[in-house]
């Protein structure tokens, strides 16, 4: 996801601090990874800034200048531009997971036992998710339940894959 079209759809709400947008960033969109840094915020609004998508509203006060942040009209439009467009499917081709069935079968490792220990640890993931779909509001529960898809047809794969691993490894034996 794009940081910059994220922070500038965030604004649409109205001006905002760089804190208070890296803090509504953060429960948004950040569940699942690492906070987003402070100089990334504020990297990315100055890069909106220097191409007029945002623009500086400063606060009078005493103690030092605070700058609240404003989209413009051309960050309107990009952000609908941004909205409009789908994103590109994924097809995962080349996964890890399969590189390393691949190597194992290569190398005369047991690749059901990779297969197995990662059923677990998908299982071990939904299972988590499930508890975290349970407790959050709807934005998790959706968030949730795009991870669950994709691990159930991870889950499907491997056991296809394991059901085929003696065709593979001849294949890779050839």
């Amino acid at each position: 996801m794009s940081v910059g079209f994220a922070l500038l759809g965030l604004l649409e709400a109205g001006p905002a601090h760089g804190y208070d947008l890296k803090r509504t960033y953060d429960e948004r969109f950040g569940a699942g990874r690492a906070p987003l840094h402070y100089g990334q915020v504020y990297s990315t609004l100055a890069r909106l800034l220097k191409h007029g998508l945002v623009e500086v509203e400063s606060e009078p006060g005493d103690g030092p200048e605070r700058k609240r942040y404003a989209i413009t009209d051309a960050g309107i439009t990009d952000v609908a531009e941004w909205l409009g467009r789908p994103e590109k499917p994924e097809p995962y081709l080349q996964t890890t997971l399969f590189t390393k069935v691949v190597l194992a079968l290569m190398t005369g490792r047991d690749a059901n036992d990779l297969l197995d220990t990662q059923r677990h640890e998908h299982l071990r993931l939904m299972r988590e998710l499930t508890q975290r779909k349970t407790r959050g509001d709807l934005a998790d529960a959706l968030i949730c339940d795009h991870a669950l898809f994709h691990l159930e047809a991870d889950l499907r794969w491997l056991e296809l894959t394991a059901a085929r691993l003696d065709q593979l490894a001849e294949g890779i034996a050839r």
